[in-house]
């Protein structure tokens, strides 16, 4: 079937085409909403502008095709072939992706918002400024569901976001936006979270060993036993956040900002935080063994039975402090 004959049998109400051949067409700008392309090819094909909301394309494929601006909302794509498209721009709101091979698309400033993602191939995907927000990545049956290693995720929009068990080691987050988004058991191992806005995330459990959190805004962050082995937290805001028995052994967090943030059981040992606020912080219980304290600010904060040997607390503030022994400090 062309083009021609495609175009002209949707002109007359038909809308099933199910595993037609469309390799290498031009539908750039053409209006198929609802259209039935189910396990059809369209590989290399150039659907520009298109519209496409609400289609059914199961299974199609879509290798190296062309959908820059094209508008697939609520479109169902379960398990489509988009190996290497061109997504530039396209709107995808609420569309089903599950399973979808998007391996090396291009989904620059693509929308994305509240599309389901699950167990979809996104690794070396470009989603620079794409907005994911609501978007659904979440885990299932104790496999990670979404494959994002490696891809490109900054500045990216994925406020609200379900990424509970979700790969993301080793991906570019730099700036992004997880503002509320939920990342239980999350994999962020070496990733790059500099700048990005994890405010009121869920990070319970998640996996931050040797990340990038410079200048990352954490505030009021739920991060029970999250794992930050030797992360890199220089400047990172997290006021009021939760933190019991978290590991941050060896992280390196000077000039951070803690106040109110509950830290009660956590393993400190070694790590620097030289210069930080710590103003009302709870440490009850914390292991701070050789921990770098200097110049903090501990001002009421609590320290009750913490481990405290040989940790260095040159200059800090400690006034009204409760200590591990359950003084006061004046």
């Amino acid at each position: 079937m062309d083009t021609a004959e495609l175009l002209h049998r949707y002109g007359r109400n038909e809308i099933n085409f199910p595993g037609i051949n469309l390799g290498g067409a031009d539908l750039s700008g053409a209006d198929l909403i609802g259209i039935n392309l189910d396990e059809s090819d369209l590989r290399n094909a150039s659907l520009v502008l298109a519209y496409f909301s609400r289609a059914s394309l199961n299974y199609a494929h879509l290798d190296a095709a062309d959908l820059s601006g094209v508008n697939l909302s609520q479109a169902s794509l379960v398990r489509a072939v988009l190996r290497d498209a061109n997504l530039h721009g396209a709107i995808l709101q609420g569309a089903d992706l599950r399973s979808a091979d998007l391996t090396l698309a291009d989904m620059l400033d693509a929308n994305l918002i509240g599309a389901d993602l699950r167990n979809a191939d996104l690794s070396g995907a470009n989603l620079t400024g794409a907005c994911l927000r609501g978007v659904n990545l979440r885990e299932e049956n104790r496999k990670y569901v979404a494959n994002l290693r490696g891809a490109n995720l900054r500045k990216v929009d994925l406020r609200g976001a379900n990424l509970t068990g979700a790969d993301l080691s080793k991906v570019d987050l730099r700036g992004a936006n997880l503002s509320e988004a939920t990342l239980r058991e999350a994999d962020l191992s070496h990733a790059d979270l500099s700048d990005a806005n994890l405010s009121g995330a869920t990070l319970t459990e998640a996996n931050l060993t040797h990340t990038n959190l410079r200048h990352a805004n954490l505030m009021n962050a739920r991060m029970q036993r999250s794992r930050l082995t030797e992360s890199d937290m220089a400047t990172v805001n997290l006021q009021g956040a939760l933190l019991p028995d978290a590991d941050l052994s060896k992280v390196n967090m000077p000039l951070a900002n803690l106040d109110g943030a509950k830290v009660s059981r956590a393993n400190l040992s070694r790590a620097n935080l030289r210069g930080s606020s710590m103003r009302e912080v709870n440490l009850t219980d914390a292991y701070l063994a050789r921990a770098d304290l200097a110049e903090t600010d501990l001002t009421e904060a609590s320290l009750i039975r913490a481990e405290m040997s040989s940790t260095n607390l040159a200059g800090a503030i400690l006034s009204g402090a409760t200590m591990p022994d359950g003084e006061v400090y004046h």
